[in-house]
C-alpha cells in the first residue's frame, strides 16, 4: 500500500508580510497590473533561490485559462508547447516611476480602483523592484494530505476546500505558493509544474521528467529533503492565505527496489535493491499477500495471480518508502460466462476469491476485435468488479461539454469479447449476446 501523510488543520499561523516601501504624500500613486515574472514575483517573498519559468511541451494545458489563470506565456517557436513567464498581478506604482519605466513596464494596465492586495513597485537603477503581497492574511482552513509517490514530482500535498478550478479559487486567484520549513528556507511554486488545481508537487532531483513527458526543474527544491514544512502559503489578488502544516520530506535517492515476476504457485521470487543507503533498514509489507522477504527471497504460502506492490519502508523514517511493482502469473482461468447471469462467475473448481481476483486485473476487454482499456482513468467499464457485462456501456471521446459518446455494443446481436487479466496468461473468450 502507498502511503501517505495526513493532516487535518483549522487554524494557521499569521504571516507577517514584509514592510512595502512607502510613497511620499506627493506621490501619485496608480494601480493596475503588471506582467510580473515568477523570480521578480517572488524575491520579496524570502524565497533564497531563483523561480524560474515553466516548459511544458503539452499543446494548450500551458496557457489554459480554466487551468492556469492569472499566468502569462509565450509559444515555443520549435513545438507545440509553451512557457508559463510568470503572473499578471496587481501593483500600486507612482506615475514618475511609471514614467521612469517607459517601455519597460511589465504591461501595465491601469486598474479604475485600488485592489485589495497588490504589490509595491520602487524603481531603482532604472528597474523594477517588486515589493512583498500587500493585503490581508487569514487562515486556510482546510485539510491537507502529503505523499512521497506522485506522476507530477518526487512530493505532493493535496489541499481540499481550496477548490483551485476554472482559474480561480475559494480563496481567490492563485497568483503563487510558498512552502516554509521549520528551518526558516521558503520555496516558491509554480503553475502547470507545481501547482496543479488543488495539488502542489516538486521534484528534488529524482524524478526529472513528469507522467507527460515534462521535464522538472528542481534545483531550488533539492535542499528541501530531510526538512519539515510548516507552512503552506496561498499568494492571492485577495491576499495571503496560510496553512500550518507538519510534513517531513523524507531522502529520496537515485535507485530502489525490484521484484521478479514469477508464477503465483511457486511461492518465491526475488528482491533487488539498487544503490540502497547503508542506513536504510526495509521493513517490508505486500498489500493483499501475506509474504515475507528474508535473504533477498519474497516468500509466500498461497497467492492469486495479478498485479502486487511491494513496499519497504525505512524503519528509521528518514527515507521515503520504496515501492516496487511485480506480477504473481498464472495459466489458470478461474472464471467462466454465465449466458443466463451475462455474467463472469466462478469456473468449477475455483474459489469465489479466485474470481474475484481476475476480475479485479481485468487490463483489457476486447469487442470484436476493438480493444479497451478496462481500468484507469482513461478506461472503459464493460466488465465491472461483480463480473456483469454491461449492455449499454459507452466509449468517451473528448472532454466537458463537447465531449461525445460511442455505445460499444450499438446494436442487438452476437459480441465476441475477450478479456484479458494481469498476471493471467490465458485470456476468456465468449459470446455476449445483446437483445
Amino acid at each position: 500500500m502507498k502511503k501517505s501523510f495526513y493532516l487535518l488543520m483549522t487554524g494557521a499561523t499569521l504571516l507577517a508580510a514584509a514592510v512595502s516601501p512607502a510613497f511620499a504624500e506627493t506621490d501619485n500613486v496608480i494601480y493596475g497590473t503588471m506582467k510580473i515574472p515568477y523570480n521578480a514575483f517572488y524575491a520579496a517573498e524570502g524565497t533564497a533561490s531563483e523561480v524560474d519559468a515553466v516548459s511544458s511541451a503539452t499543446d494548450s494545458k500551458w496557457k489554459n485559462d480554466k487551468l492556469v489563470g492569472g499566468t502569462y506565456y509565450e509559444e515555443h517557436t520549435d513545438d507545440n508547447g509553451g512557457n508559463i513567464l510568470g503572473v499578471v498581478f496587481p501593483v500600486a506604482i507612482s506615475s514618475a516611476d511609471l514614467e521612469t519605466l517607459g517601455e519597460n513596464n511589465y504591461d501595465f494596465t491601469e486598474l479604475a480602483e485600488a485592489p485589495s492586495a497588490f504589490k509595491h513597485v520602487a524603481v531603482e537603477n532604472g528597474e523594477a523592484v517588486f515589493s512583498a503581497l500587500q493585503g490581508d492574511t487569514s487562515a486556510a482552513e482546510a485539510e491537507a494530505e502529503f505523499t512521497t509517490v506522485s506522476g507530477y514530482g518526487d512530493y505532493q500535498i493535496s489541499v481540499n476546500a481550496i477548490n483551485n478550478a476554472d482559474g480561480t479559487s475559494d480563496i481567490g486567484t492563485i497568483a503563487g505558493v510558498l512552502l516554509t520549513t521549520t528551518d526558516g528556507s521558503v520555496y516558491g511554486l509554480r503553475h502547470l509544474e507545481n501547482i496543479w488545481r488543488d495539488n502542489l508537487a516538486w521534484s528534488c532531483g529524482i524524478m526529472t521528467a513528469e507522467r507527460h513527458g515534462n521535464e522538472l526543474k528542481s534545483a531550488q527544491y533539492e535542499d528541501m529533503m530531510g526538512k519539515t514544512i510548516d507552512t503552506i502559503t496561498y499568494l492571492t489578488d485577495t491576499g495571503y492565505h496560510t496553512l500550518d502544516v507538519d510534513f517531513y520530506v523524507p531522502l529520496k535517492f537515485v535507485g530502489g527496489v525490484s521484484v521478479a515476476e514469477a508464477a503465483a504457485a511457486d511461492g518465491k521470487t526475488t528482491v533487488s535493491f539498487e544503490n540502497l543507503p547503508e542506513d536504510f533498514t526495509p521493513v517490508y509489507s505486500v498489500e493483499g499477500l501475506e509474504s515475507q522477504v528474508t535473504d533477498g527471497s519474497l516468500t509466500w504460502e498461497h497467492a492469486y495471480a495479478g498485479a502486487y506492490t511491494l513496499e519497504a519502508a525505512d524503519e528509521s523514517g528518514i527515507y521515503a518508502p520504496l515501492y516496487a511493482d511485480f506480477i504473481l502469473t498464472t495459466d489458470e482461468i478461474p472464471v467462466v460466462y454465465d449466458e443466463a447471469g451475462t455474467s463472469l462467475v466462478a469456473a468449477e473448481g475455483f474459489e469465489p476469491e479466485a474470481a474475484a481476483a481476475f476480475l479485479q486485473n481485468l487490463s483489457v476487454v476486447t469487442v470484436n476485435g476493438t480493444e479497451y482499456t478496462a481500468g484507469g482513468h482513461h478506461g472503459v467499464l464493460i466488465i465491472d468488479s461483480e463480473g456483469y457485462v454491461d449492455s449499454e456501456a459507452v466509449l468517451v471521446k473528448g472532454k466537458g461539454p463537447e465531449a461525445e459518446t460511442e455505445p460499444i455494443f450499438p446494436e442487438s446481436g452476437d459480441y465476441e469479447v475477450t478479456a484479458s487479466a494481469k498476471g493471467y496468461q490465458t485470456p476468456i473468450t465468449f459470446t455476449f449476446k445483446v437483445q
